[in-house]
This record gives structure tokens, sequence and C-alpha cells, in this order.
């Protein structure tokens, strides 16, 4: 129920300061995740430049072949079945992360995927300034458990120094995440049809327990390093 806020987006005239292949893919993954924000709000016009930007950037790293730029601009261009621009969108995100992992370069997959993450969270801590609705803080807590497994998939790579400044920074958010705790109640499991088969499905209940006050402690630091991760990394 809140309004857009184009002040959350990352610029993507900013596209140009990004000279590596590790800046390259870290912001790919962020204007991807801005990407999936303006499609929540139909905000077509904006989405525009994004894609302009994102296609120059996997044009950069050899997978713009997998970006479906012409139909996403057309279906931008003319306000038309953004279901349809919300799915060619991720889908291209998925062709490229798939083409990288499998042309051993999962190190660029990983930059990818990192910077949709860290732009998801910021954009989520972003909202709980302005709402304090408990669902979308316990989103914002549950990531504590993401974390953890995006930072043992960076830590492959922390023999690289940009990939070992990059974890410096996460081990950030990670501390300022260490107060919360998660515990999960186990729920009555039922019977449903899947895509035509019988599956029991557990129905648990995660609770997310975080300090008093805590979340804008969060919120500072998660913008910190999500500011300086929009710039360049020396």
């Amino acid at each position: 129920g809140l309004p857009f806020s184009k002040d959350y987006l990352s610029n993507p005239d900013n596209v140009d300061n990004f000279n590596t292949a590790f800046e390259k893919a870290l912001n790919l993954g962020v204007y991807g995740a801005d990407l999936g924000y303006m499609n929540i709000y139909d905000k077509t016009s904006l989405i525009l430049n994004h894609i302009t930007s994102i296609k120059k950037i996997a044009e950069d790293l050899k997978i713009g072949q997998f970006f479906d730029f012409s139909t996403l601009k057309r279906l931008a261009s003319n306000n038309e079945n953004l279901d349809s621009l919300m799915y060619i969108s991720t889908s291209s995100f998925n062709k490229m992360d798939n083409y990288l992992r499998e042309n051993k370069r999962s190190d660029l997959s990983t930059l990818m995927i990192t910077g949709v993450w860290i732009e998801g969270l910021y954009l989520a801590t972003q909202v709980t300034l302005k709402s304090k609705n408990k669902e979308i803080q316990n989103r914002v807590g549950e990531q504590k458990v993401s974390l953890d497994n995006l930072m043992m998939i960076l830590k492959l790579y922390e023999k690289d120094d940009k990939f070992a400044q990059l974890i410096k920074e996460f081990e950030k958010i990670k501390s300022i995440f260490e107060p919360i705790t998660i515990t999960i109640e186990p729920g009555e499991p039922t019977t449903e049809e899947v895509d035509g088969s019988l599956m029991i499905v557990q129905h648990d209940i995660q609770h997310v327990n975080m300090p008093d006050g805590h979340m804008s402690k969060i919120v500072t630091v998660v913008k910190e390093v999500r500011n300086k991760l929009i710039g360049t990394i020396q």
C-alpha cells in the first residue's frame, strides 16, 4: 500500500562508471532488482532507462544474446501486458545466469545474484522506514538465512582481492543480523495435488525475533553497504 519511490533506484546513467567485469556483473544484478520493483508499480516510463543500461552491461559481459531487449522495449513503450514484461525480464536473467554457470564464469553469476540480493534487501529496508508492516519486517529478518548461504558462495572466491573486499562489506551486514533469531513452529501436514501428483505439504510457521529498535540499525548498515557497491569498488 506504499507509493512508488524513484529515489530508491540505482541510477541507470551510472552504467558507464562500471569498468570491470566484476563491477558490471554486480550492478547487472542491482539493476535487475530495480526492474522488478518498477514492474510491480507499472512504471514503464522508467523501465526503458534501466533495460537500456542492462542491455549495455549484458553485451559487455558477452551475454546480451540472452536479454530480450527488443521485446521488453516494445512492451514497456506500449504499456502492454506487464505480466509478460515481468516474465520475460525474469526469464532473461535466468538464462544469463545459467549460461555463466555452465561456461565456467560462475564468479560473474555469483556477483549478479549478489547484486539482486543486496538491492532487494535495500528496497525492503527502505520500505520499512515508511511502514510498520510486520510482514515486511519479518521478510527482512528472514534474510539472515539467505545471507549465510550467500556468504558461503562468496567465500569460494575470497582469494580474489575484489571478492575479499566484497565479503568484508557483507560481513558488516552479517554482524548486524546476529541479534535476530529465527525459530520454526511445526505445522500440520496436508496432502495436496501438485502437477497431477499427491504430495505431503508441511505447513511450518517461521517466527522472526528481532530486538526492539533493531530494524533502524539494519536499515543504516544495508544502505551504507549498498551505496558503496553501486559505486566502483577499488
